[in-house]
């Protein structure tokens, strides 16, 4: 993808290398729609929320303030750039994350002011180990994902390194991929089809809510593919670079997920949709470019 030199998103947030504090806040705005990682998310126990609030108190009585030295410089966490670290690695992906997003809202304002509306253009976090969201508190363990809460994307950028070297999906439209699949998130936020899934399943058993889960995030994904097909027109995809994003498509599919994990599949327990599927619809939004040709809803997945 012909990304430098390009534009820069200011819709980004970085918050790598800071703490985001004392876990709080779960469950609330909405469920965070993120990309599959083939294992559980990281958490913290009730036990383990007492020991963290008796230390926090304990360093208080003794006149240590344990923000400030959250708040301090650790240096690099886990083989991580930190943002003060400034190594030009870590600026380059930012630089990256920036134009891809800003590709993004030139695609979706566009198309949202076609059809008479604003599109209001979401923020994207950077963030590095764990990161708190209107939808809880998440660590890089949960993989990309997008808070309808605060109408915010996560992302912790070693992603990219777990996408290329674990899942073998290299390449950067790989990982605009990814970014343009959370976006489509946001654009289903806009548009209703999360306000009206999160309020559905509330009523819904669990095999019925993964089955419609699945159709939300394929439209995602040829929400991806829509935005694909507009960046193309504009000059700025190379030799390979659909192919790097179908690779990845299949590459997180539940499916080859399940069978890379656990060595067998699931289907009742499908949320994202098997490879197959999401290359499909990844391809159908990017060969048409048209939002009418993403109604997961109503068609045959």
């Amino acid at each position: 993808m012909r990304w430098r030199g390009r534009r820069e998103s200011s819709n980004i947030e970085d918050k790598r290398g800071r703490s985001p504090g004392l876990p709080g806040g779960f469950g609330r705005g909405g469920s965070r729609m993120r990309i599959p990682m083939g294992r559980g998310g990281g958490g913290i126990s009730f036990t383990g929320l007492i020991i963290i609030v008796v230390v926090f108190f304990g360093l208080r009585a003794i006149g240590i303030d344990p923000l400030a030295m959250m708040e301090g410089g650790q240096g690099s966490r886990g083989g991580q750039f930190t943002q003060e670290e400034g190594t030009q690695a870590s600026d380059d992906m930012r630089t990256f994350v920036a134009v891809v997003l800003a590709e993004t809202e030139d695609v979706w304002n566009g198309v949202f002011k076609a059809e008479g509306v604003t599109y209001r253009e979401p923020t994207l976090t950077l963030f590095s180990g764990q990161v708190r969201s209107a939808c809880g508190f998440a660590s890089s363990a949960s993989g990309p994902f997008y808070c309808p809460g605060d109408s915010k994307i996560y992302l912790d950028t070693t992603f990219f390194d777990q996408l290329a070297r674990q899942f073998g999906a290299a390449g950067d439209f790989a990982q605009a991929y990814v970014i343009a699949h959370e976006v489509g998130h946001h654009v289903q936020n806009l548009i209703g089809v999360l306000p009206r899934f999160n309020q559905m399943r509330q009523s819904m058993t669990q095999a019925e809510a993964n089955a419609m889960s699945v159709r939300v995030e394929l439209q995602a994904d040829c929400f991806a593919g829509v935005w694909a097909h507009f960046t193309d027109k504009e000059g700025l995809l190379e030799a390979g670079d659909i192919e790097e994003a179908l690779n990845a498509a299949r590459q997180i599919g539940d499916d080859t997920l399940q069978r890379r994990t656990q060595g067998y599949v699931v289907p009742e327990s499908f949320n994202h949709g098997t490879s197959a599927q999401r290359q499909t619809w990844f391809a159908n939004g990017f060969k048409s470019g048209r939002l009418t040709d993403c109604d997961t809803f109503n068609s045959p997945i």
